[in-house]
């Protein structure tokens, strides 16, 4: 059976939501905690996250501090913390990683299964809701190399994975809505 590993990109500064969606907390808990949560609910082992803004602050928040990569370029943005995060998980025996971004609570473990069920070291798998597109992104360790190599800016792996043939979109849209959260406002009320 294939060893899934659990990705969380935390890094960002959130800037339109007025400081870093890592520490946002919702119904009483921070995104941070939640997104992790979701992950080890999945069945991802082993779990990492990527900090950068406030990176002090949220690895103060996790549960085992120990987990935390820190992607000392976070400022330029998703590519370096998913470079981070993959380079990371090379030291690890993981198959596959679960790629999941810390401002989706609409995202649950059940979400994070589906898009990894039958993952293995070639898998290239992405959450679809109603069609569209979105995370969680699951990357077989074949890739990984191939993925840091190009990973740059704001768009993580959004190249690499246009046009794939081998990209398998799995709908999700009964089990979250897979919006994630860039404003305040964008918060469940």
């Amino acid at each position: 059976m294939a060893e899934i590993a659990g990705l969380l990109l935390a890094a960002g500064a959130g800037r339109r939501f007025g400081g870093p969606k890592a520490l946002a907390v919702l119904d009483g808990e921070p995104f941070v905690v939640r997104a992790l949560r979701v992950l080890a609910d999945a069945g991802c082992t082993p779990v990492r996250v990527v900090l950068g803004a406030s990176a002090a602050e949220v690895r103060a928040l996790l549960p085992d501090p120990e987990v935390a990569v820190v992607a000392g370029d976070w400022e330029s943005g998703m590519g370096a913390s998913l470079r981070a995060g993959l380079n990371a998980m090379e030291k690890t025996g993981a198959d596959a990683a679960v790629v999941h971004l810390v401002d989706l609570p609409g995202v649950g473990a059940e979400v994070v299964r589906r898009v990894a069920d039958d993952a293995d070291e070639s898998t290239v798998a992405r959450a679809a809701y109603d069609g569209v597109p979105g995370h969680p992104v699951v990357l077989g360790r074949r890739w990984w190399p191939e993925i840091v190599a190009g990973a740059s800016g704001d768009k993580g792996a959004r190249d690499w994975l246009k046009g794939r043939p081998d990209l398998r979109l799995v709908e999700c849209g009964d089990l979250g809505t897979g919006h994630d959260i860039d404003r305040r406002e964008d918060l469940p009320g």
